[in-house]
């Protein structure tokens, strides 16, 4: 078994606007064997087609830059990559993020460019069991989490890679206890 601790990062903007769709701008991943142990990573850009210009709030808050998005390829070619990084066809894995938002977005994605979308349903919500685990009354937060559990946050916060190094700290803490 070949956990995935992923996280995404999408187009965003300041404020409430409902009306412009979000696609994925970076991929970050850590591969987990069953005994915890990292035996891989993944880090790609992705070039949004829908609104190809970064807003300055997505910049600051996912120190993003544009010229990282404008050199990257498209959603169809970069996760082609990562499905064959993650072996989604050839062994069994579980797909493992923090929340239930980065498993949409793949989603989207995969329906926005026409691709299947099955693969990305094989899904665990490490934040909702983690919750339920700690008998938490209200969700923590990633970094909260990471400092709960002892370990420093290494990275930059709301960077695909760096949360998903630091989820991956988290779910390797608990392998054998998470019900996946």
């Amino acid at each position: 078994m070949n956990y995935i601790i992923y996280d995404l990062e999408a187009t965003c903007w300041e404020g409430k606007i409902r009306l412009l769709e979000q696609e994925t701008i970076e991929i970050g991943a850590y591969m987990l064997n069953r005994f915890g142990e990292v035996t891989g990573t993944y880090n790609r850009f992705v070039q949004p087609i829908l609104h190809p210009y970064l807003s300055p709030f997505c910049k600051s808050l996912t120190s993003i830059t544009q010229e990282d998005v404008d050199k990257a390829k498209t959603f169809p070619k970069v996760i082609e990559e990562f499905q064959d990084w993650a072996k989604i066809y050839d062994e069994e894995y579980l797909l493992c993020s923090w929340g239930s938002f980065d498993r949409k977005m793949f989603i989207k994605d995969c329906e926005l460019h026409k691709l299947d979308s099955d693969w990305a349903e094989v899904h665990f919500n490490i934040k909702a069991q983690y919750q339920e685990m700690k008998k938490l009354r209200r969700p923590c937060g990633l970094k909260a989490t990471v400092k709960k559990e002892g370990f420093e946050f290494t990275g930059i916060h709301h960077r695909g890679i760096s949360d998903a190094e630091n989820l991956a700290k988290v779910f390797g803490k608990y392998i054998d206890e998470w019900q996946v």
